[in-house]
């Protein structure tokens, strides 16, 4: 959608496929945000639609009310629409590993040892542990991979500037797949929605697998081309 495009429910309910009663209740539970007023009126963006989707999305994939809003909470509080729309299109069926809400002296249990303040900041930077008000969501199955990284020395700023890569680089990699698709593929299907929707679905598992391929392949090369030495100071 546009930014500047804003639907009425009759027009978001038809654009996602979902009922009025349904998208009120997602609202309640905050697995969107409220519409937007105009006087009397409410009306939604693009940032509703990419999150309903994503909503369907992970019905789709069997996921539990409380599942999906473990998930949409772990979601960055700045998210874009094409941030969300990224993080659907990601989905696969075997994913899993949907964040866990731990207060401080679960998490120090889960990871092991004592975490301080620099540690929790680290595993941030990494993903793998979000805030939420007085709570922790944990990416519980990654935890031990960034406690072991804390183990080594792992510094944060390495993590932040990690970070920034994927955001800038995952943000390209949407939109540029978005245009190969509303330009290339979507009028070969016209008005079959159906067919277009199975279409996609087929490619997802495909695609993840193509990023992950075409990932190890670009670092193969770098390695190849590259020789990072240890600073011995």
């Amino acid at each position: 959608m546009p930014d500047d495009e804003l639907l009425t429910l009759d027009q978001l309910t038809a654009r996602v496929g979902m009922s009025v009663r349904n998208v009120r209740f997602y609202t309640t539970k905050g697995l969107v945000p409220p519409p937007i007023r105009r006087g009397r009126s409410g009306y939604y963006s693009g940032d509703h639609v990419a999150r309903l989707e994503l909503v369907r999305e992970l019905q789709s994939h069997g996921f539990t009310l409380a599942a999906i809003e473990r998930y949409v909470a772990g979601l960055p509080a700045d998210a874009a629409p094409e941030d969300i729309t990224l993080a659907r299109t990601m989905l696969a069926p075997w994913q899993a590993d949907l964040p866990v809400e731990m207060d401080r002296a679960q998490l120090e249990q889960r990871a092991g040892r004592p975490l301080d303040e620099d540690d929790v900041a680290t595993l941030q930077a990494l993903g793998i542990v979000r805030l939420r008000e007085d709570a922790y969501l944990v990416a519980a199955t990654q935890l031990s991979i960034g406690v072991r990284l804390l183990d080594l020395g792992f510094p944060r700023e390495v993590a932040v500037a990690a970070a920034r890569v994927y955001q800038e680089h995952g943000r390209q990699m949407a939109e540029e797949l978005h245009a190969v698709i509303a330009e290339k593929l979507a009028p070969r299907y016209g008005d079959s929605s159906e067919l277009f929707q199975e279409v996609l679905e087929r490619l997802k598992p495909l695609s993840v697998g193509g990023l992950v391929t075409a990932y190890e392949s670009a670092v193969a090369r770098t390695a190849r081309t590259t020789t990072i030495r240890p600073s011995r100071g």
